[in-house]
């Protein structure tokens, strides 16, 4: 039902794609387009005809904190990376997940100008469909520090991120805009560690990739390597969020807790 759903709000997406968009600010960095707005739209109608009973959180609609008295509710960001679409470089994606008890257990992640999607489902594994073709979604091993190969923003670049890195001397960075994508890179071995240390972020931003990240064997937390959780009142990522391919998230966590506490930042505060 997920993967149909985003199929069609990819569809709906790449009218849109066609033609120059037209460009609204929910705040200086946060722009939105009616594209964002129609795919929201869609995908939530169709989610709650087909799920009466369950809770939805979608980044384009109002929230009025009815999910909170329920246990399933869905996540919807029905087009992240709104930059990528209005710079036209194919680099968003349509996001959909499902969380039962504050834990995400169906996710699903579509690129369609690119007609790439990622999903899974807990403890069945996870996907990806291209080019016409299924195949199962395995992390990296890799685990030397020296070799690891971070994916980091096209629009910032985290200073700490270089702090981070400056030791074991990584040479190689991948550079991708949308989250959703940056995590399907994660999942697919091509990368082996993302980091975001803000509080930027929001449960729809992580919840699908969240899931298919797990099923594929790697490992998405908070800054301070504490399990994301969600349905939560406040949807924010005040803690940040950091990926791995699970084997090198011990020695990212090491690193990373030694840079915070040295930034003065409290793991009861955040961001």
């Amino acid at each position: 039902m997920a993967v149909r759903l985003v199929r069609g709000a990819g569809q709906i997406i790449e009218t849109f794609y066609q033609v120059p968009p037209t460009v609204k600010w929910k705040d200086p960095n946060d722009p939105v387009t009616e594209a964002d707005r129609a795919a929201n739209a869609y995908l939530v109608k169709q989610l709650a005809l087909a799920f009466p009973d369950d809770g939805i959180l979608a980044e384009e609609s109002k929230d009025d904190l009815c999910r909170l008295d329920k246990r399933r509710v869905w996540v919807v960001d029905p087009l992240d990376g709104t930059v990528e679409f209005i710079a036209h470089n194919g680099q968003f994606c349509i996001m959909v997940g499902l969380v039962s008890d504050g834990v995400p257990v169906v996710g699903v992640v579509y690129q369609p100008v690119d007609d790439i999607l990622c999903a899974a489902v807990l403890g069945a594994g996870a996907y990806v469909e291209e080019f016409g073709e299924r195949q199962a979604l395995h992390v990296s091993t890799e685990n030397e520090p020296a070799r690891l190969r971070p994916v980091v923003s096209r629009s910032h670049r985290p200073p700490i991120l270089g702090d981070l890195l400056r030791g074991p001397g990584v040479q190689q960075e991948c550079v991708v805009g949308s989250l959703g994508l940056k995590i399907g890179l994660l999942a697919r071995g091509q990368v082996d560690l993302y980091l975001h240390p803000s509080g930027g972020t929001k449960e729809w931003d992580t919840c699908a990739p969240d899931i298919i990240l797990s099923e594929a064997g790697g490992i998405m937390s908070d800054c301070w390597n504490r399990p994301l959780r969600y349905n939560q009142r406040e949807v924010k990522r005040q803690f940040g969020v950091m990926a791995s391919n699970g084997v090198a998230q011990a020695w990212l966590a090491e690193c990373l807790a030694d840079l915070l506490d040295e930034a003065g930042l409290d793991p009861e505060f955040g961001f």
